[in-house]
């Protein structure tokens, strides 16, 4: 944005809180306000334009009345001739003073995409995060269930890791959850008996994708009851529509498919198979509900008893 901090720079201490800690909710960024103040404000043209329509009493109350919100900062765009007085009002009240060449609309726009990331809500989940079939998908499990070596037989397969063992979830919008991978962890995966993978290195640059918005959880579970034996409970409801369910995460419900693992089951293509099947289901097409329709209309065609 090419911003050069031109008065005020006393006020370099001055923070922007996530929305959720403050008790007034002002708008992170936006043009010149007097009575709803933005956090940071930009002062184009118009705003210029303004201040000079105003009689020296006027303008020296407006000026003061703004830098008494403590903003983060005032931006002038265009590299437009900054009043002196206006470089006064902010040195005196510390409020910090930038300048930059770009329009305001492109300030705005860049500012308020950014500042809305940085302040998202964030958490962290266990479980490896991949892109499967362009959807995003978090497969989590207990330890040992074999996460790890699924998403690596699913990236030889063509598919690609966001995220291992710990992947940073912001949500971006009310119900758009965007997942990332720390730093730390980039390109790496850790595989029991192998170590710590490279996956750039070892599958090339395509294998692995900086972020994904999360739009499926795969959960495996053992398929084993409180004894050890194996599990045959299972209601033929379930047998017939499989483990769906929903997990909650910033109370937005993401579809959660539950897929049992025991030994010789290839969960790889169960997974390609559940991702599949829930890009069928967000487009109205649902398996399940179409045998259910036909065995009642086979049912309805039988002759009374």
């Amino acid at each position: 944005m090419a911003l050069r901090w031109i008065s005020g720079m006393r006020g370099e201490s001055r923070v922007i809180e996530p929305a959720t800690a403050q008790s007034r909710r002002p708008s992170l960024i936006g043009y010149l306000n007097v009575i709803y103040p933005n956090k940071i404000q930009i002062i184009g043209t118009e705003e210029l334009n303004f201040l000079d329509g105003l009689d020296s009493r006027q303008r020296w109350e407006v000026m003061h009345k703004i830098a008494a919100y403590q903003p983060l900062a005032l931006i002038v765009t265009k590299d437009q001739s900054v009043p002196a007085d206006l470089r006064e009002v902010a040195e005196e009240t510390n409020t910090p003073l930038w300048i930059s060449p770009k329009r305001g609309h492109e300030l705005l726009t860049y500012m308020q995409y950014h500042l809305a990331r940085m302040l998202a809500s964030k958490t962290t989940l266990h479980g490896v995060f991949l892109e499967v079939f362009s959807i995003g998908v978090l497969i989590t499990g207990e330890a040992g269930s074999g996460k790890s070596e699924l998403a690596l037989e699913l990236i030889s397969r063509g598919h690609r890791l966001v995220a291992d063992d710990a992947t940073e979830f912001t949500l971006i919008a009310p119900d758009v959850i965007d997942g990332t991978c720390p730093e730390l962890l980039q390109d790496l995966l850790e595989v029991r008996g192998l170590g710590v993978l490279n996956v750039r290195e070892m599958f090339g640059h395509m294998s692995v994708k900086p972020s994904k918005y999360l739009r499926l959880v795969i959960h495996l579970k053992p398929m084993r009851d409180s004894d050890g034996n194996s599990d045959n409970s299972s209601d033929a409801l379930t047998r017939l529509t499989g483990d769906i369910g929903h997990r909650e995460i910033f109370d937005v419900p993401v579809p959660m498919i539950t897929i049992p693992v025991a030994p010789g089951r290839n969960l790889a293509v169960l997974v390609e198979a559940a991702v599949r099947s829930h890009a069928l289901k967000s487009k109205g097409i649902d398996p399940a509900q179409t045998f259910i329709d036909r065995q009642a209309h086979q049912l309805r065609r039988l002759p009374p008893w």
